[in-house]
């Protein structure tokens, strides 16, 4: 039996202490662990969009995905993924990606790097130091090899130029052709998959991401649904909180219920004024 709907998680960290938008390393494993248990497989984005397209997916399906590319991704995710045989899309920032070498993971026996809390990465990356606290390009080819981890673009430097001065359409084409520059030099391909920084989008930054060759676009809108002739110019998600695998399971199923979904999410936007439907 094949999915109507495919639920995207969204994730940005996985750190222990957990914390703002993050994943405690525990509670990560216990969501897989869930998963696993009642057997949900994890598509690739290949999959995923052959189901918004024409459907197919298996009746148990989900999209793992990560904002940013975090060096805790490499060093806590990518191992637990490993160990359950799952897989996840990244989406990076590839002004923030260095070079050097592959740093220690969760299983390999040496004292692990620091991966510091939201806030204290942002600090970092706004003073130069992202090397610190994002993944180098030598983990993301690893992690490709490996097939545990896909990535896609989240523009070049993750600006939300509509808040800025100067013309923020000029400027979002600018982040998207560097953004595919950069794809394109250091993995030796891009793919036609984008997600918006902060979440922000308008009709503007759609046409010019579909211009710039960008058709499947992710958002943080979480209340819609991911089926067979979905826009893919605006693929749901919902964040994933610090919390057991039961209680992922939970929402999981909610937002993949063919009566359920539609209900919870039409409530979920009236309680919080929102005029998109899915």
């Amino acid at each position: 039996m094949s999915a109507d709907i495919v639920p995207v998680l969204m994730y940005h960290h996985v750190r222990p202490g957990g914390g703002m938008i993050a994943a405690t390393p525990e509670h990560f494993e216990d969501q897989l662990r869930w998963l696993d248990r009642h057997g949900y497989r994890t598509l690739g984005t290949a999959e995923f969009i052959r189901h918004l397209a024409h459907g197919g997916a298996p009746r148990r399906s989900v999209l793992i995905t990560f904002d940013d590319g975090y060096l805790d991704n490499w060093v806590y995710a990518a191992p637990l993924l490993r160990r359950y045989g799952m897989r996840a899309t990244v989406f990076v920032v590839t002004d923030w990606v260095g070079r050097g070498p592959v740093r220690p993971d969760l299983f390999c026996g040496e004292p692990l790097p620091e991966t510091p809390d939201h806030r204290e990465c942002e600090r970092r990356i706004g003073q130069g130091r992202a090397d610190e606290v994002i993944m180098r390009w030598s983990e993301i080819q690893a992690l490709r090899e490996q097939g545990v981890m896909e990535f896609h673009s989240h523009t070049h430097t993750h600006t939300r130029w509509d808040l800025q001065e100067g013309d923020k359409n000029a400027r979002m084409r600018e982040e998207l052709i560097l953004s595919r520059r950069c794809l394109e030099q250091n993995l030796g391909e891009v793919s036609d998959q984008l997600c918006w920084p902060q979440g922000y989008f308008d009709q503007d930054y759609v046409r010019i991401a579909q211009e710039a060759g960008f058709r499947h676009l992710y958002t943080t809108r979480a209340f819609g649904r991911n089926r067979p002739g979905t826009d893919p110019a605006s693929i749901f998600r919902f964040a994933v909180r610090d919390t057991t695998g039961a209680s992922l399971g939970r929402r999981i199923r909610v937002a993949a219920h063919p009566l359920m979904a539609p209900v919870f999410n039409a409530w979920k936007r009236w309680k919080r004024g929102l005029s998109y439907t899915d």
